[in-house]
């Protein structure tokens, strides 16, 4: 099969095809997946991408040959492949670039119960397998075909209930992604008024990248939530677990507003439990944790470092920067889609517009993630760290990268884990501080450097 380690990434596999991932791979990872899970049966999902389905037959006959049987669920999110997984408690397999360009394509994997699969979790086993020629098992397992979405949407709707909502107009862009599959069966029967935009899974992208991180994604969502006078506005990666919320006035609602807000949802039925928030989320959020009877933990930044600290502490919810939500009572994992559902219910149970009923949960300023490419990440960073130490005030950790604080702000500053990028994050009591907060690190950083961009989100730390 030769070295699969281009393709090989943290936490998935991704590669463009079919020069990096083709159908003869698919299924040699399929295979090496049944025998390091060693499961007597594996579920798949796919997405909308062009590809997609054939590697997904890939996989399953890759499995099958191992003796495996296998649950062909076809078209799906990758949120549904976690419902499937722990619903049935058997390992999965999700065919998805996610918000990739459309010549990419990938796998995400889990476990049974919708356990995360990465590097140190079984993901090297199963390259390292791959790359060899499995001999077939003698009897060879049975491929069938199942359903999920029924049972996924009603699963969601019993864990957030809806019914009692006021009636909504909501604006939901699925950018050619899988929420056009699954929003529709989601919402029926609700009070809403659906404003679809682009629910034609077309993995070619017509429109625009799925990946609603980025701001200029989310315009035609800002501008249909406003001709339509619609109460909030919904936008979906494209295999949907991520979700970004806009506003009555088209404003981007903060996934650190989200997080707070759900996470004071999910406290007024268990008060006292954990929440897990990652380190570059608003200081708001742990603050609304404990004011509400809750126990914050920080984390690193990555959904695996946030699963495992779930799964740990027995959280009741975790959140991200990057529009990623977690759920104990969905197996520890993420789903936008049920996010999407807790924003619903909140706004629909009350009578205030969306911006003022977050509008508690919003406290501070600040930057967005900066991208600075930089030719040594060590170095700036420790030029930072240096400047700042010795301030009154300040205290500096390194949990991931150097986070710096004081009373009235903090900056994060972090290195990308696949480009010499350094990734900053900035927020204060006040816009005027929290700007030259930013401006001062970023002179620093961008102190002997090959080239600098501003992103403001990164796309490149979305997933």
């Amino acid at each position: 099969m030769g070295d699969l380690t281009s393709i090989f990434k943290a936490y998935d596999i991704r590669g463009i095809v079919p020069d990096q991932l083709d159908e003869g791979v698919a299924e040699a990872i399929g295979a090496a997946f049944a025998a390091v899970t060693g499961a007597k049966k594996i579920l798949t999902v796919h997405d909308m991408r062009a590809t997609s389905d054939r590697l997904a037959d890939a996989f399953g006959r890759g499995a099958a040959a191992q003796g495996t049987d296998v649950l062909a669920a076809g078209l799906g999110s990758t949120d549904m492949l976690y419902y499937g997984s722990g619903d049935l408690g058997i390992p999965g397999a999700m065919i998805t670039a996610s918000h990739n360009p459309p010549e990419y394509n990938g796998i995400k994997l889990c476990r049974a119960g919708a356990k995360p699969v990465g590097i140190e979790t079984g993901l090297l086993d199963i390259k390292n397998l791959a790359e060899r020629s499995l001999a077939p098992a003698p009897a060879p397992g049975h491929v069938s075909r199942l359903d999920l979405l029924p049972g996924y949407a009603d699963y969601l709707r019993k864990l957030v209930d809806i019914s009692a909502i006021r009636p909504l107009t909501v604006a939901v862009d699925a950018g050619n992604g899988m929420a056009g599959h699954t929003v529709p069966k989601v919402l029926e029967g609700l009070p809403i008024t659906l404003i679809p935009l682009y629910f034609e899974l077309d993995g070619t992208f017509p429109n625009h990248e799925a990946n609603p991180i980025e701001p200029e994604n989310l315009r035609d969502l800002q501008r249909a939530v406003t001709e339509h006078h619609a109460d909030i506005g919904l936008a979906f990666d494209g295999d949907a677990d991520r979700c970004f919320v806009v506003d009555e006035r088209g404003q981007l609602v903060s996934p650190s507003v989200l997080t707070a807000l759900i996470a004071t949802r999910e406290l007024a039925r268990e008060r006292g439990a954990t929440v897990i928030h990652n380190l570059i989320t608003s200081r708001a959020v742990p603050q609304i944790i404990t004011s509400r009877g809750g126990i914050p933990v920080r984390t690193r930044v990555g959904h695996s470092f946030i699963k495992a600290k779930m799964a740990e502490t027995s959280a009741v919810f975790g959140g991200e920067h990057s529009g990623h939500f977690y759920f104990r009572d969905f197996w520890f994992a993420d789903s936008g889609m049920l996010a999407a559902l807790h924003t619903l219910a909140a706004l629909g149970g009350q009578p205030r517009p969306l911006s003022q009923l977050l509008a508690e949960y919003s406290r501070y300023h600040a930057s967005g993630e900066i991208n600075s490419r930089v030719t040594d990440q060590a170095a700036a960073t420790a030029q930072v760290k240096a400047a700042f130490a010795a301030r009154p005030g300040v205290s500096t950790d390194e949990l991931d990268g150097l986070t710096v604080a004081t009373s009235g702000w903090w900056f994060n500053l972090r290195p990308s884990n696949t480009e010499p990028l350094l990734r900053l994050n900035v927020e204060a009591d006040t816009e005027a501080t929290m700007a030259a907060l930013r401006d001062e690190v970023l002179g620093m950083v961008r102190t002997g450097l090959v080239r600098a961009d501003l992103v403001r989100p990164a796309a490149t730390a979305a997933k």
